[in-house]
């Protein structure tokens, strides 16, 4: 199987050849031969949705199909893995897609409320399907996007970009939640419990009890820690801590991007015990300490 590790948009662009007009965000048309002979395990570093014009390949997370059709939307985030697999009755897959990096939404409220738009997680592996009339507002918002990415840059440029990200994830977010409305809600898995116990634990309990362990959550879903282990794993391509990582680090990002949030007080809402603790964690990660990633991202 290959391995694609797309930790930034030049990373994507290249990935399906596509120009590179603005260094953290990108709208792409594609329609060409499809780029991927074999199976190929993408990691992503990036925030990615993808509107898909037909049914080119299949995707899954670890061993979870993600289920999506065509004129369907996609959404992936930092940390996630997915394995993608060509469709051999569809020589040329069509599809459209926004992709942007995290720093893109740095100091931004947009960038500060990222975890309300529950489509990325893990517990959303289905697509968003859309309506005729949600498609034209789809692709009206992404035409905007790509309209500012070909406009000479001036000081407004940023803004209108984000702004324009924060209505198409909002439409989204409206799409997502129509969606579940209309249809009886699938059965929780130990995945999408693990998700939504973690997203809380670092909101409301880690500041007082610690970093989140394996053991714990999988105490919370009775079961064994290497059996849990196992079966996170083999649904997201990710071990537990790997998963965890992933999760603490896009929160720590996200409150980064608020000043009134000294990198010590990020630090110890997350559960690390020390201030060093943290910087090497999050360079780690990211190959830049926290003060280093605020100061690049301003």
């Amino acid at each position: 199987m290959k391995e694609l590790t797309l930790n930034s948009v030049q990373d994507f662009n290249e990935a399906y050849g596509i120009e590179t007009l603005h260094p953290l965000v990108s709208v792409v048309h594609y329609d060409k031969e499809v780029a991927f002979d074999e199976a190929t395990s993408v990691s992503y570093g990036i925030y990615a949705l993808f509107l898909k014009e037909n049914k080119g390949c299949k995707i899954s997370y670890g061993r979870t199909p993600y289920d999506f059709d065509e004129m369907t939307v996609t959404s992936f985030a930092p940390g996630q893995r997915i394995v993608i697999e060509p469709n051999p009755d569809v020589r040329y897959p069509r599809w459209s897609a926004l992709v942007f990096h995290p720093d893109l939404l740095a100091r931004t409220s947009v960038g500060r409320n990222m975890s309300r738009y529950a489509f990325f997680g893990y517990s959303s592996n289905e697509a968003l399907h859309l309506s005729s009339a949600e498609i034209e507002i789809w692709r009206s918002v992404l035409d905007m996007i790509e309209q500012e990415l070909h406009h000479a840059i001036d000081k407004h440029s940023r803004q209108l970009i984000v702004s324009n990200i924060e209505l198409m994830l909002n439409y989204c977010l409206r799409f997502y939640e129509r969606q579940f409305i209309t249809r009886e809600e699938i059965n929780h898995s130990v995945v999408q419990r693990f998700d939504h116990l973690l997203n809380e634990y670092l909101t409301t309990q880690a500041s007082a009890d610690g970093l989140p362990t394996v053991a714990y959550f999988a105490d919370k879903c009775c079961l064994s820690p290497a059996y849990f282990g196992e079966l996170v794993k083999t649904e997201t391509g990710l071990t537990a801590q790997e998963f965890i990582a992933s999760h603490v680090l896009r929160m720590a990002q996200e409150w980064l991007n608020d000043d009134r949030q000294s990198i010590s007080m990020v630090g110890e809402r997350l559960g690390f015990q020390y201030p060093q603790h943290f910087v090497r964690f999050f360079k780690r990660h990211t190959g830049r300490t926290p003060s280093e990633w605020r100061k690049q991202t301003v």
